[in-house]
């Protein structure tokens, strides 16, 4: 009967042997196996990372030429120049640059009205005349 069994799964009869609570073999090179596996990941990602860096870089060179040859700044280089034109218009001075006051904000010598000064000017004559007297 087992010879039976075993021709008509034919080559399966490991498979059958595990799936009936026999114990699985063990592969002695497994841990190899394994070893050689991670390495072949690990050199394929550096593989990876090594194209497109590449493709980056030309991809930048590009870019590069399309900047040179309409005039156009990196960021990083608007950025550079700003920070240099801030640092040069606060060089010497000991605190940060002032602010630009709007005229009429109080720089000017006059004398500052009242609020009773204010509604004076929009009262008529007489009344004008009654409140000045007290």
């Amino acid at each position: 009967m087992d010879f039976v069994m075993k021709q008509a799964l034919g080559g399966a009869t490991k498979d059958m042997g595990k799936m009936l609570g026999g114990e699985e073999e063990k592969d002695p090179d497994a841990e190899r196996k394994e070893e050689e596996r991670q390495e072949a990941l690990r050199q394929q990602e550096e593989e990876r990372k090594a194209k497109y860096a590449k493709m980056e870089a030309e991809r930048e060179s590009v870019r590069q030429g399309i900047r040179d040859k309409y005039g156009i700044k990196k960021k990083e280089e608007k950025e550079a120049e700003a920070q240099a034109a801030m640092e040069q218009a606060s060089e010497g001075s000991l605190t940060r640059p002032k602010k630009a006051i709007p005229a009429g904000c109080g720089n000017e010598e006059e004398e500052e009205e009242s609020i009773m000064d204010t509604v004076m000017k929009f009262l008529p004559g007489p009344l004008q005349d009654m409140f000045n007297k007290k």
